[in-house]
């Protein structure tokens, strides 16, 4: 036994009154958790799904899954469409069923508008700023605003995104048939990892939209360091978001910085911040020049003019439009990214559907031409193959959870304020019920028995860009993006996969999940060779 001086030096160690500490905190909180469970068990709330932890919850399950949204799917089969799991002090409420989102985004769609208050956001998103992470009210409602009117509205895709897609797009080709013309093989052929393409591509896109880089001529002349910097930074960012440090289960334990998550989303905050920073000086330095049509500027000109120094939410205006800026290429560059990949992995794993594409864009289109903004539209079949492509592979298969700011009475379940609502849109998406053969690649469904499902007419079954009022802002943007730069480029090259071996489905982890290997292929010209001189 410790006598008297050993039990003084002991309380007087600064490491003992830590663990000490921590150990009374820890039976407290499991007393606070068994005493709410206990009291929660009388009413009727969603089950629980078996095997938490006391006060860390299910976290150990979840720790181990590679594709949360497939444990929560097999999980929704053993307990149904709704379930309970607790995430360390937080429980979340997971839904899988078509039906009763419905209901959480009509009758309660208010009362679930809000987000939880994540690490990520705060420290990577200027302190909650990022607007597609911040609770719901009149800081969310005004900076959507604004960034719905002056970038994402219909008005501004037309005048603004349309015309750069088409021309970074196009000239993106012409820089690859003169890689083709310079590198083929004896068969004719080059081979090309496309995921890197199109990530190329699209950050191109964006950051010409948002931040005027490029040439006005050729859009592809980026500059390559910034753009990689930009892209490894994003990276970074969107698979944070993806994570669930200890800190947001038990924020009690932040201080210890678990994991390290918290030092390394600094490191990348601050990388980001020295991009978006440097891009706001320019433009303030610019603003002298600015034309006074807005058709001109590009989005930072935009909020700068718009703001003119305005404070939101408590938010001063640099950090309004960096961390709104943000969120326009985050979203603008990996969802585009990941369901251009998707698309073209299912294409070549499905050669029929290939071959009905491209003759669809021969027939609209011919080969003398490159394909133009007005045929898009005409193009159903190709609309079809990104649909289906958004149901078996949405970006974003588990919505960005929401939080209830109110108790909730859903399909029968008492669902008490602050709890987290995570919507399983790959498994609703896959339901048998609504789908026959879910997991088969069938396009021609969107044009017969599904033809009058869209995702700006949302039927709760199909719904990849989330629903309500926390829908994606950049749908229209992001949906533009997909079809003008997917119809240009099959219409343009032939592809094939090296070895005619299928492509590896292998998914990756992060907020978007996105495909975890490259996507290699071979590429020839499908056009005369005078067209690709025509950008």
């Amino acid at each position: 036994m410790l006598n008297l001086l050993q039990m003084e030096s002991l309380l007087q160690d600064p490491n003992f009154t830590i663990l000490y500490g921590m150990i009374l905190a820890i039976l407290i909180l499991s007393t606070h958790v068994w005493l709410k469970s206990s009291s929660s068990r009388k009413l009727n709330t969603p089950p629980e799904v078996a095997g938490a932890w006391p006060v860390i919850g299910h976290m150990p399950v979840l720790a181990k899954s590679h594709l949360p949204h497939k444990t929560l799917a097999s999980m929704a089969d053993e307990y149904g469409p709704i379930f309970t799991i607790r995430l360390g002090l937080s429980p979340a409420v997971v839904v899988s069923s078509s039906e009763i989102a419905k209901e959480c985004f009509t009758k309660h769609d208010l009362a679930l508008a809000s987000r939880p208050q994540l690490l990520a956001s705060e420290v990577m998103g200027y302190n909650h700023a990022f607007f597609e992470f911040a609770p719901y009210g009149p800081y969310w409602r005004e900076v959507r605003k604004i960034a719905t009117v002056e970038l994402l509205s219909n008005r501004r895709i037309e005048s603004l995104l349309n015309p750069v897609v088409a021309a970074a797009t196009d000239s993106a080709i012409k820089e690859l048939h003169k890689l083709w013309t310079e590198n083929k093989n004896d068969s004719g052929h080059i081979r090309v990892d496309l995921k890197q393409w199109f990530a190329r591509l699209s950050m191109n896109i964006v950051l010409k939209v948002v931040a005027g880089k490029g040439d006005n001529r050729d859009i592809a002349t980026v500059d390559e360091e910034e753009n990689w910097r930009c892209h490894h930074a994003l990276r970074e960012f969107l698979q944070f978001l993806g994570l669930f440090p200890v800190a947001d289960a038990l924020p009690f334990l932040r201080w210890l910085d678990l994991g390290g998550h918290e030092k390394s989303m600094k490191r990348t905050a601050k990388e980001l911040d020295t991009i978006l920073s440097g891009w706001l000086e320019e433009h303030k330095g610019n603003s002298k020049n600015l034309s006074d049509n807005r058709g001109d500027q590009d989005f930072i000109d935009v909020m700068l003019s718009t703001l003119n120094g305005m404070e939101i939410g408590g938010f001063d205006a640099d950090t309004v439009i960096k961390a709104t800026c943000l969120a326009i290429i985050a979203g603008g560059t990996d969802t585009t990214i990941t369901t251009l990949t998707w698309t073209v992995s299912l294409l070549l794993n499905n050669l029929h559907v290939l071959r009905k594409t491209q003759e669809e864009l021969d027939a609209q289109i011919g080969k003398q031409r490159h394909v133009k903004e007005s045929d898009v539209t005409n193009l159903t079949y190709l609309h079809a193959i990104v649909k289906e492509t958004l149901r078996l592979h949405p970006a974003v298969p588990l919505s960005v959870p929401h939080l209830s700011t109110e108790d909730c009475i859903i399909t029968g379940y008492y669902v008490p304020k602050g709890t987290r609502l995570i919507f399983n849109l790959w498994k609703i998406q896959t339901d048998p019920k609504a789908w026959p053969e879910p997991m088969k690649f069938r396009p021609e469904r969107f044009l017969s028995s599904h033809k009058d499902i869209d995702v700006k007419n949302p039927k709760f079954g199909y719904m990849p860009f989330g629903s309500g009022r926390r829908i994606c802002p950049g749908m229209s943007f992001g949906l533009q993006s997909v079809h003008s730069m997917l119809s240009r480029f099959l219409h343009a090259f032939e592809i094939s996969t090296p070895d005619s071996s299928p492509v590896d489905m292998s998914e990756g982890f992060g907020i978007t999940v996105d495909k975890l290997t490259p996507l290699e292929v071979l590429l020839a010209p499908r056009l005369p060779d005078e067209v690709y001189k025509l950008t």
